[in-house]
């Protein structure tokens, strides 16, 4: 049968675009749901403050009446301006092992990409560094979080056939927890705090942390910039993100390193695992998704970071090293035994040397393509 491509048009449709992995995936373990709710708000254009610089186009693919695949095409022209690439990203694509399928999806985004004068296309890629970003292609029997997308061993497959190819990868690592601090680094600890006088911000409510909300993101803009298709936030980004998710993180599992100034040097974001939650309410808030989350939080073995950056003046101080150690306190005293990286850039080294002093295992990769048009 012919395969038709249909562009999202209605909220309805976008409802559509949004739940269809949940059909694909239906019994997948390793698979992990977005909240739905908030892919949703990430795709309006009316919500998504992205969209002062972006713009996009959504894309679902039917056969036989039945939708069978989907697509996002973002032209990101903050990217282009930043980067001096003239390129399209794709993202939340999804399709069954049909190479029709995938062709005719791609076909749109590559279509959009040459009326728009671009040179090329690549992803996944979201709105922001934020969004979840890259194709699994190591690791399909690895549960997912929720900051990832999960694909079939079959999606790699279909794009190179499509003439794509890797512009980069990013790593995950599994990090096994010691059941009691080492010595080594809390020596190392010490030595730093005297030396440097840093000190440990001791947040105890989360309304608290918001009034450190923009110092954060100032650094999270500063030293992320130069990485892989980073594009800095802008203000009404950095309030959109600071009301979506600071209100769930527990200032513990937050360690802040300051100067003695005050100033900040370092942070860590990390949350309990989410991904057990999000399967069992199968990305849904009601009726019992949010009991799900509830109890995520307040009992885990697992772990998940999300970010960690010290200002590029303070590298080299041993100001990462209080974030680890910090982390491991905590993690031990909530039962967490393992911990989640979530992707890092193979080529950063520095962020994977934080690991030397821990049992990790590299399981997963993942993979941004490219096609480039002649």
């Amino acid at each position: 049968m012919t395969i038709e491509i249909r562009e999202v048009q209605t909220d309805k449709d976008l409802i559509t675009f949004v739940r269809y992995p949940q059909k694909l995936y239906h019994g997948n373990p390793y698979w992990v749901p977005s909240l739905v709710m908030d892919d949703i708000n990430t795709l309006k254009k009316d919500v998504n403050p992205a969209f002062e610089f972006c713009e996009a186009r959504y894309f679902l693919a039917y056969k036989d009446g039945s939708i069978v695949g989907r697509v996002a095409a973002i032209l990101n022209h903050r990217h282009m301006e930043a980067w001096n690439q003239s390129y399209m990203r794709f993202s939340w694509l999804d399709f069954i092992d049909d190479r029709e399928v995938s062709a005719g999806l791609m076909g749109k985004v590559e279509d959009w990409a040459k009326a728009k004068g671009l040179t090329a296309v690549h992803g996944p890629l979201g709105f922001t560094d934020l969004d979840r970003e890259g194709m699994l292609v190591e690791g399909f029997e690895e549960t997912a979080t929720m900051a990832t997308f999960y694909n079939h061993p079959y999606y790699p497959q279909h794009l190179e056939a499509l003439g794509y190819g890797k512009d980069t990868d990013w790593v995950e690592y599994e990090i096994q927890l010691p059941s009691e601090m080492n010595e080594k680094i809390t020596r190392l600890v010490d030595g730093v705090k005297r030396r440097y006088k840093f000190k440990l911000l001791r947040v105890r409510k989360k309304k608290e942390l918001l009034k450190y909300a923009s110092e954060i993101f100032e650094i999270f803009n500063n030293e992320y910039k130069h990485l892989y298709g980073v594009i800095p936030l802008n203000q009404k980004q950095i309030e959109s993100y600071t009301e979506q998710y600071f209100g769930l993180i527990n200032p513990e599992f937050l360690p802040i390193v300051t100067n003695e100034d005050g100033k900040i040097v370092a942070f860590g974001i990390t949350m309990p695992s989410l991904s057990s939650a999000l399967q069992k309410g199968k990305g849904e808030l009601l009726p019992f998704g949010w009991l799900h989350l509830l109890n995520a939080f307040r009992k885990n073995d697992r772990a998940d970071l999300y970010l960690v950056a010290v200002r590029s003046e303070y590298r080299g101080t041993g100001a990462n090293a209080i974030l680890m150690e910090e982390m491991h306190r905590v993690f031990l005293r909530h039962g967490i035994k393992k911990v989640e990286t979530n992707p890092e850039l193979e080529t950063n080294g520095l962020v994977q040397a934080q690991w030397k002093y821990f049992e990790k295992r590299q399981h997963k990769r993942r993979r941004c393509y490219i096609r480039r048009f002649e």
